[in-house]
């Protein structure tokens, strides 16, 4: 069985957590910690994707980065660079689903601790930036690791959006959701269900290891 699905799906889903985390942590941190006009719209805009279908989140996509799209047109007059129909198309679609999952678990961790640690550090004289990296991060890590992992699922499993985007392109763009579809839509379906399976265990194993881990800090906290 050719395994290219697989290692792809792995490339696009490891790039769009990447970059869901830094987008969202980012985000949550500057949205949660302020109070100004318009915050509830902002944040309803960020977490639209969750209550959209994959087709509508695709179609937008497509109309922003196709080729006489406004983001589309820019990337090939000025970088040369194709994002329909390529595996970058997945990427972003990925990104774009999984990041209220990323998005909701930074801001409740951002908020789900004792504030006044960090002023106590500023008073003392720390710096904002070794305030957020000694004391804020470590404490919002278990609520920005779950977020993490969500995404990570999410961007694994992630199928219209992608479809409607990048396409299925053999060897190119066919991630393990297409490859279970297009399987099923030829009848190898004993093709599909070793995909089903190998997405399950990715799944299951992802999910497993995060609760197996969020255990142990339960633990290591009330021994502490």
């Amino acid at each position: 069985m050719n395994m290219e699905p697989l290692w792809l799906s792995l490339k696009v889903a490891g790039i769009a957590t990447i970059i869901v985390f830094i987008i969202g942590l980012c985000s949550a941190r500057i949205i949660s910690r302020k109070l100004f006009p318009g915050k509830s719209i902002i944040e309803s805009i960020l977490l639209l994707p969750l209550v959209l279908p994959p087709t509508v989140i695709g179609f937008s996509l497509l109309y922003l980065f196709g080729k006489n799209g406004w983001f589309g047109q820019w990337l090939m007059d000025w970088l040369g660079v194709q994002i329909i129909f390529s595996w970058w198309g997945a990427v972003i679609a990925s990104t774009v689903v999984s990041f209220p999952l990323m998005y909701q678990s930074a801001s409740a961790a951002f908020q789900n601790y004792d504030r006044n640690l960090e002023h106590a550090a500023l008073t003392l004289g720390a710096t904002k930036l070794k305030v957020f990296f000694t004391i804020s991060l470590p404490l919002a890590w278990p609520g920005l690791l779950a977020g993490l992992v969500m995404s990570f699922a999410r961007s694994l499993g992630e199928f219209g959006a992608t479809l409607m985007i990048a396409g299925y392109i053999p060897g190119k763009t066919d991630t393990i959701p297409l490859a279970i579809y297009f399987s099923v839509e030829s009848g190898r379906m004993e093709e599909a269900l070793m995909w089903v399976i190998t997405i399950l265990a990715l799944g299951f194993s992802t999910v497993l290891w995060m609760n197996t881990w969020s255990r142990k800090k339960i633990n290591f906290i009330r021994r502490a």
